[in-house]
């Protein structure tokens, strides 16, 4: 009985030495992918950046890209819990937002928020994705799912007619998906260095001129 009081006891405590065990691992990860990129990070070299054996890291992870979509799930998401973005609730208010113009405000600066966590992985992703097979097939769920996400925004638009005449949801999601894709902030903030705000307010400003219908001046 005393044996199985003690093992519930400890078993707070383990659960928080093992999340934290995973935390120092994609904490070394991100730290590594980011200066060497994918390829030239070892399994080996991740477990001596987190002071972990290289054991540890199989076990948590499994493989050097389990490794890299654990860390994109959690960048993406801000926190280690499973909802998707799709459900979260910042994304929820966007598509619930009434007014067309602070929607798009919403999306911006919802954009920004996440692109400053995830933008440097995101490259390191989109470069490795021809040499991985598993990191393909991460890269094609990203892919997928941005754009799906960006249907459901153009869609709440559409529904209220504030889409510019002429416009169908395929082809405003075809331009919100491309304003707003990963790569447009790496080309900007990455290599042009724009400041995230600077960003923010360009890509609200994009977004409406072209997706929305002019305001009527009177």
């Amino acid at each position: 009985m005393s044996e199985t009081v003690k093992r519930r006891y400890d078993s707070p405590r383990r659960r928080a030495q093992a999340a934290e065990t995973r935390r120092q691992i994609l904490v070394a990860a991100q730290r590594l992918f980011e200066e060497q990129g994918y390829a030239s990070t070892s399994v080996a070299a991740i477990a001596a950046e987190a002071g972990v054996a290289l054991k540890t890291v199989y076990v948590t992870f499994e493989t050097k890209s389990g490794v890299l979509r654990a860390l994109w799930n959690l960048l993406l998401r801000g926190d280690d819990e499973s909802t998707p973005i799709a459900d979260r609730d910042w994304y929820r208010a966007v598509l619930a937002e009434p007014d067309p113009e602070r929607q798009i405000r919403r999306v911006a600066h919802g954009s920004r928020l996440v692109k400053e966590r995830v933008g440097a992985v995101f490259g390191v992703i989109r470069s490795a994705a021809p040499v991985d097979p598993d990191i393909a097939a991460l890269w094609e769920r990203i892919e997928s799912e941005f754009y799906e996400n960006q249907k459901e925004i153009v869609a709440s638009l559409s529904s209220r007619k504030a889409l510019r005449t002429g416009l169908d949801i395929r082809r405003a999601t075809d331009i919100l998906w491309s304003l707003n894709h990963p790569d447009v902030w790496l080309l900007l903030v990455g290599k042009r260095g724009w400041s995230p705000e600077a960003f923010e307010k360009w890509l609200r400003e994009a977004i409406s001129a072209q997706l929305l219908k002019p305001r009527d001046p009177r």
